[in-house]
Order: structure tokens, then C-alpha cells, then sequence
């Protein structure tokens, strides 16, 4: 379970030019916006990421007007997003930690469930729900890479002589197709789908004739990928149809990802399209966080005129991975 609500050490403070109320706060490498001389840096705090869902309470009240959603389920609550405030991107909330709170008081001691905190999805439509055959396979990893903001400095530190290379992430709705001792299986993100020529995933693997394809390769792959297009989280990409394109292979006997040129090898033999090259053979060296975050800032190669969702980084052994969503489409478009 992703952990939405952690303690955190505020890092830095830095003012926002035209704005003598408010300040902004970096809580590992995300800013967060709120009134000045609130934090100091050094100060422990609860930091809740976007994409939380936190429960009605008086509390967060001030939330309402901004961030109030109803779920199907009638469930209530407030959804934190990305916001600009006096042109400072503001990402997720800080609050003083809970005086209710009896645990230890450390950097990343997990509140999320203490404090009710949901990960907020939006509603799936019918085409995509379908009809589920069990939980997610527990022999395959789900396709969910770190931000870049929540990586331990040390750790990244670690990878910055790595030759690494970005593709661009797509925005749509994750798929994973496996092949396992005869088995052969469809997936979304978080269950496994009885097969129906209805259902939007199964008519792409369909069309693309995987079963048979991944059964002459002789081996126990799952092929994962990002399903896009025409009635897809709402279609930015403009298609009439739908597509996949696919972004790792998972080795399942060998519990591994393939390596990067394996990958690309086995796509080009089943016939299947790959998520855009947008960076290759390069180190992160002495690049700052801000800078991958000014990178990920562009335009889609899949539909020029759109915004990219942003980019993946991985080493071409395909041991490591993150994620650096451009702040500009989350602004633009996540606001569901």
C-alpha cells in the first residue's frame, strides 16, 4: 500500500515573489504552499502526497471548496492535487503531526492508515472494468514506479553514474498480459479479467493475437504495457481507435525484468509497439531533481500538440526505475 501520509522534516523554505502570506515548504523534493513562519526548517510534520483521499473531518474544512469529491460508493471526502498558487507549483498539504498520534515520531513513519487516508481513483468505466477472474497475479510485480520526489537521497545518489535511458509515459490505463506454464491471462492494474470480447483489454490482445504470439516464444513472460486512445481517460491523445503500447517484459520464471535490448528484441518479434525513446545512453550525473522535472516538461511523441504525461527512467539492465510526472499535465489535466 502506497504510503499517502508520512512523517516528514521540513528541508527548505524559500518565499514566493509577490506573496507576503504564504510560502513555500520542501518536504523531501516536493513543494507544498502555505502561510509564512507556520514551519521551520527542521520541523517534523505530517506530509500527505497528492492523489490522497482525505476523510471529512473539521479539520481540513479549508479544503472543501477545492478539493471536495463524492465517490459511486457515496463515500466523501477531499482530494489533494496539484494546484499553482502565485505561480508556485504546490503539491499535496502539511499539518502539524496528529496530537492523537501515540507512535514513534520519526522521518517516514507511515500514517496512511492511522489517519484514514485513501488513494483517490477515479471512477472506471464499464468497458474497462469487466468481469474479474481473481486478484492481481501474485508471481507478477504491478507496473507502479517511484516518483522522483519520494527517492531517498542515498539511493539516488547511487544511480547517478548508472547508464540509464527515459521513455515517455503514457497516459491511460495500465495492462499486463502473461504467459505462465500454459496459462495465459489479461490483467488492469489491480485484478485479473475473465476473458470478453467486450472488455477494451481483452479486445486489444485480441487484435493483437497475443495468446498465440506469446506461446511460440516457448518461455513464461507477462508483457506490460499502457492501454490509450478513443474513451481512455478521456482520450488526450485524440485516437479513434485504441492502443497499446508496451513499456517492460517481466521474466516470471526468473522473477526479473528483461534486460532493455531484450525488451525491445521480443516487442519487434510479437509485432508490438513501444512506449517513445525520449532519452538514451545518458547519466544523471549532477542533475538535480528540478531539472528531470523541467526534462519530463514537453510535448507527447504520440500526439504532438498534447502535453506529455511525463517520463520513466531505467537502467538498460532494467534493475531500477522512476517516474517524473510533468507538473504542467498535472496542472492541465488531473483534475478528476
Amino acid at each position: 500500500m502506497r504510503a499517502l501520509a508520512t512523517i516528514a522534516r521540513v528541508e527548505e523554505l524559500k518565499p514566493i515573489e509577490g506573496a507576503d502570506r504564504i510560502c513555500a515548504y520542501r518536504i523531501r523534493n516536493w513543494w507544498v504552499v502555505d502561510q509564512v513562519h507556520k514551519y521551520s526548517v527542521g520541523d517534523l510534520v505530517t506530509y500527505y502526497e497528492i492523489d490522497s483521499f482525505i476523510p471529512i473531518n473539521d479539520e481540513f474544512e479549508f479544503l472543501r471548496k477545492s478539493s471536495y469529491k463524492k465517490l459511486p460508493d457515496g463515500s466523501e471526502g477531499f482530494r489533494l492535487r496539484t494546484v499553482k498558487l502565485k505561480g508556485q507549483v504546490s503539491q499535496g498539504l502539511i499539518t502539524p503531526i496528529p496530537s492523537s498520534y501515540s507512535g514513534s515520531i520519526v522521518e517516514d513513519a507511515d500514517l496512511t492508515e492511522i489517519l484514514g487516508i485513501t488513494k483517490y481513483e477515479p471512477p472506471i468505466p464499464a468497458h474497462l472494468s469487466g468481469d474479474a477472474k481473481g486478484a492481481f497475479p501474485s508471481f507478477i510485480p504491478k507496473t507502479d514506479e517511484d516518483r522522483i520526489q519520494n527517492i531517498k537521497p542515498a539511493e539516488f545518489d547511487s544511480w547517478r553514474d548508472l547508464n540509464l535511458y527515459a521513455t515517455e509515459k503514457i497516459d491511460g490505463s495500465s495492462v499486463t498480459i502473461y504467459y505462465n506454464n500454459g496459462d495465459f491471462g489479461v490483467c488492469s492494474r489491480n485484478l485479473e479479467l475473465k476473458r470478453n470480447e467486450a472488455n477494451s483489454y481483452w479486445s486489444e490482445v485480441i487484435n493483437l493475437d497475443l495468446e498465440k504470439k506469446l506461446q511460440t516464444l516457448g518461455r513464461n513472460l507477462a508483457v506490460q504495457g499502457e492501454l490509450f486512445g478513443n474513451k481512455i481517460q478521456g482520450n488526450k491523445y485524440k485516437k479513434n481507435n485504441r492502443h497499446i503500447k508496451f513499456f517492460t517484459i517481466f521474466d516470471i520464471d526468473s522473477q526479473t525484468r528483461v534486460p532493455y535490448n531484450e525488451f525491445v528484441s521480443i516487442c519487434k518479434t510479437l509485432g508490438l509497439d513501444t512506449v517513445p525513446l525520449v532519452m538514451e545512453n545518458f547519466t544523471i550525473g549532477n542533475t538535480s531533481t528540478e531539472k528531470l522535472l523541467e526534462i519530463s516538461d514537453n510535448n507527447s511523441e504520440v500526439t504532438p500538440d498534447v502535453l506529455r504525461e511525463g517520463i520513466v527512467v531505467r537502467d538498460y539492465d532494467n534493475t531500477i526505475s522512476f517516474k517524473v510526472i510533468n507538473n504542467s499535465w498535472l496542472i492541465k489535466y488531473n483534475k478528476d
